[in-house]
């Protein structure tokens, strides 16, 4: 019969066994005084540190694997009593600054008046050894945090917030946590990364607002809004929005139509018609598709500052330069870049987008210096560099991000100097990115994009090349021809082929660049996977386990999904002995990572992959190495990081890698589409990998229903170039301040 009955425990921490960053759950050893043996206590404890003393009340449990424990309900903290307390205390990492050796240097300088030292007369602390002023700042910060945190996770943990979003919540709002919380709730799900509408909803419930608040329905319409941007949408249909609202509010659809109309008059949404049906934009999305409309309409319209010449001889010219003959395309291509205000240029691999770019350089050098290369992201930029070796830079380091605004410094009144900007990975650039971009081109310059249009869409909302090429407004070259070289290449002759929906060829002879495996069974593959990566393709083909292979996978969950052939990828290649847990997710030096939202504090992007270099317990840090770029992480942060041997073809567009290893199984057959498939087979530069099944591969290639995003850009375009210059900007400008 197991035991239970109520009691109350008084001791000192000894150390923790266990703890969830997101729960707070905790399992932990305590000393009770005159007892030889420690007791396990477990319950939601967060932020509890060894050397603490604790005072519990809770009850008395034998579990039938750990066996007798003590589960606390409720409990106070104190700070420890004793010596070896306050050096437990100090020594657990709980104050960044303060480590194993500083700890006992400063309990040995102070001893019982230790605490009261940092708490009351910090300054003191350069009494010791080794410690100075800046790493007092460290400490006297952190130690006023922690005091302040623990205050505010009082008052959050008693509405059912759990320590990990508590201390989001903090680094928020600081000491005004708790008065913001109680204003508006739903502010969270717009506020703090992976704190959603559901979150907010309870912690508003548990505060008492009404499920029929019109802060509760406005912060819901507004959500769904913002959640379908996530998955590439810019607006939403009437008929749509009306019946996600309702299925997630569980409301009256007249509340919901009252607190729209509502909305809409604030201007906090934008209703439109487009053909024949209702739209609803959030305000910042909306000015961002009239503002590319607006933008394209100032560069078309106006004159360009490089001179006119004549584009037979430059072609010719600019072969001879370059030691070849340009194809009909091609040159059509070159002719319009160095003609048309706005071009886009567009084509699978092995077209010649390459050629083309070096071309139309070579010969705008003879006219301007003055020209800008960039790109979406920072592998595109240098592979864009190695290319034309030529300094190209990420959209986002052009733009000049500005701190103290939260926008970039680059813009209609700051705009770049340039009289040549060409852009690459076109297609990646999202709705919001690209009105950035445009509105800091000057007026008297050139603009070319260049792309794979053919390829996903990018991960934010919009699909913009495709939006600007059907607008049928702005001049367009369509590549097709494949070239010699690269026709020798099965990766490129069967991305063509997939592209075009036909089956690639697998017949695997020896030396091809294109290799298909097939397994039936996820295990199987996963293990092939593991084999190919940590023995078989180094040995073969002198691959960096690490830094020349990348697994592309389309799912996130299952048993060839991401998380699962991370963890093994890891396991196999990366072992620890001491690991670092964090928001679900363990981290070992040396492990390859990916940044999952753009930080502009730290100039790393959405992405961005990189190896972490160290993991400091005593500072709370981690420090991550992109591409020379070191970048440090505090503890709290490392939500915005997650595993990367195995990542998503979406997060791994604008990049390559010398071998590229995709799974591809029925069990994702939500995901199969023929973009995503073609895509992933164009990161690879030597080797692409394909281990799966047949039947996979088929489902993917004639699934070509590419999931349609609602956008308003296209309709918007052609209704800003049908019209004079003027009579357009006027009629944006008094619409909306865009500004």
């Amino acid at each position: 019969m197991s035991e239970e009955y109520k009691d109350q425990i008084s001791g000192c921490v000894e150390n923790i066994v266990f703890t969830s960053e997101e729960t707070g759950f905790t399992v932990a050893s305590l000393k009770e005084p005159r007892k030889k043996d420690l007791t396990s206590i477990v319950g939601t404890l967060p932020l509890l540190q060894p050397g603490e003393t604790l005072h519990c009340e809770g009850i008395w449990r034998h579990h039938p694997r750990h066996g007798k424990q003590f589960e606390v309900l409720t409990y106070k903290q104190s700070a420890p009593q004793d010596l070896l307390g306050i050096k437990k205390y100090l020594e657990s990492g709980f104050i960044r600054g303060i480590g194993p050796t500083y700890a006992k240097r400063i309990v040995e300088k102070f001893g019982l008046q230790t605490l009261r030292v940092i708490d009351e007369t910090p300054k003191r602390l350069l009494e010791v050894e080794g410690i100075g002023e800046k790493r007092i700042d460290l400490i006297e910060k952190n130690w006023r945090d922690q005091k302040n945190i623990r205050h505010v996770m009082i008052f959050l943990q008693g509405h059912q917030i759990g320590p990990s979003l508590a201390q989001k919540i903090y680094k928020l709002y600081g000491d005004e946590s708790i008065e913001k919380v109680k204003e508006n709730p739903y502010a969270l799900a717009k506020k703090i990364f992976g704190v959603g509408f559901k979150t907010a909803d309870t912690i508003a419930k548990n505060l008492g607002f009404p499920p029929t608040s019109c802060h509760r329905i406005a912060a819901g319409i507004e959500f769904l809004l913002w959640q379908v941007s996530q998955e590439g949408h810019v607006c939403l249909p009437n008929q749509e929005l009306l019946s996600s609202a309702k299925a997630l509010l569980e409301v009256d659809e007249n509340l919901i139509e009252s607190e729209l109309e509502n909305q809409i008059n604030q201007q906090k949404l934008i209703c439109k018609e487009i053909e024949g049906r209702i739209y609803y934009w959030v305000k910042p999305l909306y000015q961002c598709e009239i503002g590319i409309a607006r933008e394209l309409v100032r560069l078309k319209e106006e004159s360009c500052c490089i001179r006119s010449i004549d584009t037979e001889k430059a072609i010719e010219w600019v072969q001879q330069k370059m030691h070849l003959r340009l194809a009909s395309l091609q040159k059509n291509a070159v002719i319009a870049s160095c003609e048309e205000k706005v071009h886009i240029i567009t084509g699978g691999p092995g077209t010649g987008k390459s050629t083309i770019t070096k071309g139309i350089l070579k010969i705008t050098e003879k006219l301007t210096q003055s020209i800008l290369l960039a790109a979406p992201t920072g592998r595109a930029a240098k592979r864009m560099s190695e290319i034309t070796r030529k300094k190209a830079f990420t959209i986002h380091s052009l733009l000049e991000f500005d701190y103290t605004t939260g926008g970039f410094k680059r813009g209609r009144e700051n705009p770049l100097s340039c009289d040549l900007i060409m852009i690459d990975e076109a297609s990646m650039i999202d709705t919001n990115l690209m009105y950035s971009l445009l509105r800091a081109i000057p007026t008297h310059a050139r603009a070319i994009f260049i792309g794979d249009v053919d390829q996903l869409p990018s991960v934010g909302a919009g699909n913009v090349l495709k939006d600007l090429i059907e607008s049928k407004r702005i001049s367009v070259s369509e590549l097709t021809q494949i070239f010699r070289q690269a026709a020798g290449s099965k990766i490129i002759t069967n991305a063509h082929r997939i592209n075009k929906g036909y089956f690639p060829d697998i017949s695997n002879p020896s030396g091809s660049d294109f290799i298909f495996l097939e397994s039936e069974e996820p295990e199987q593959i996963c293990q092939k996977i593991v084999h190919l990566v940590k023995n078989e393709l180094p040995k073969k083909y002198d691959l960096n386990s690490f830094d020349d292979i990348q697994i592309l996978s389309p799912m996130r969950k299952g048993g060839v999904g991401i998380e699962n052939l991370n963890h093994l990828l890891q396991s196999e290649l990366n072992p620890s002995l001491s690991p670092l847990h964090k928001f679900g997710r363990t981290f070992h030096v040396a492990d390859k990572v990916i940044q999952l939202k753009n930080n502009y504090d730290k100039k790393v992007f959405n992405g961005d992959v990189g190896r972490i270099e160290t993991i400091s317990d005593q500072d709370q840090e981690m420090r991550v190495n992109f591409d020379g770029n070191i970048v440090s992480y505090d503890f709290s942060e490392l939500d915005e990081l997650t595993l990367a041997y195995a990542i998503s073809i979406h997060k791994y567009q604008g990049s390559e890698c010398p071998c590229v290893i995709i799974p591809i199984h029925t069990s994702h057959y939500k995901l199969l589409y023929r973009n995503l498939v073609y895509t992933g087979i164009t990161r690879g530069k030597k080797i692409v990998i394909l281990i799966g099944t047949k039947k996979a591969l088929f489902m993917a290639i004639k699934n070509d229903e590419v999931k349609k995003r609602y956008a308003g850009l296209r309709h918007f375009i052609q209704e800003a170039l049908s019209q004079q210059v003027q009579q357009a900007t006027n009629l944006f400008d008094q619409e909306l301040d865009i500004e």
